[in-house]
């Protein structure tokens, strides 16, 4: 198997939160309340999802959690942490878990959605960790390891709903969270996005297609 395509920083990142947060199931407190959330229900099987506006984009506020045949688990198979943190995807389960009606996001419209936070254009067209603390503004204000905690500015409402690589492992759940883009790189990898509890920038960067990650949808 190929090991999970992120740069040294991530996974040194990643290593540190791993150490205590796997054995550990606390409660995330709900989104706040005083944002200007729509809803969309998912006709294939009844979820009702909260969406917000941010600029001229609308971005589900909750991780995807549809279910589709292959390719896709809860936090370690957990269906608790499903009602929490949605689903982890691989790439190509991705494509077919979005809803009518809603698309993955492209890199470009998450460099859009980072450079509207504050993010310069020079920095959003780099990869690793760039901006200031772009990253703290998208984190809910709850759930992050560490007072690892955002301020979620505008609503999204982040949470570190982890990871699972291609060989079966999960990882950092609380210390990180990562959700794919529409945009591939190569046959077998395509850029992500990644929060982590102690930093308030956000990594550009790439993972293999078999790795599962994360799914915010954007509305079409």
């Amino acid at each position: 198997m190929k090991r999970t395509k992120i740069t040294i920083g991530a996974v040194l990142l990643t290593a540190m939160a791993i150490l205590f947060l796997n054995c550990k199931k606390d409660a995330v407190i709900p989104p706040p309340s005083n944002f200007a959330y729509s809803t969309f229900t998912d006709s294939r099987d009844g979820k009702v999802y909260k969406s917000i506006r941010i600029g001229n984009q609308e971005w589900m506020a909750e991780n995807l959690a549809y279910k589709t045949e292959s390719g896709s688990w809860t936090y370690w198979n957990d269906a608790n942490y499903g009602l929490i943190y949605g689903r982890l995807y691989t790439w190509e389960a991705a494509k077919l878990a979005v809803p009518s009606g809603w698309h993955i996001p492209t890199d470009a419209e998450w460099k859009q959605l980072e450079m509207l936070l504050g993010m310069s254009q020079t920095d959003a067209d780099r990869t690793d960790f760039r901006g200031t603390n772009e990253g703290s503004k998208l984190k809910g204000t709850s759930g992050w390891a560490e007072k690892g905690n955002g301020t979620n500015d505008v609503g999204f409402n982040a949470l570190g709903g982890g990871f699972l690589t291609n060989s079966g492992s999960f990882v950092s759940r609380e210390a990180s969270g990562y959700w794919w883009t529409a945009t591939e790189i190569s046959n077998e990898s395509a850029y992500f996005r990644l929060l982590v509890y102690n930093t308030n920038t956000i990594s550009r960067n790439s993972s293999f297609k078999l790795d599962a990650c994360s799914i915010r949808c954007v509305k079409n």
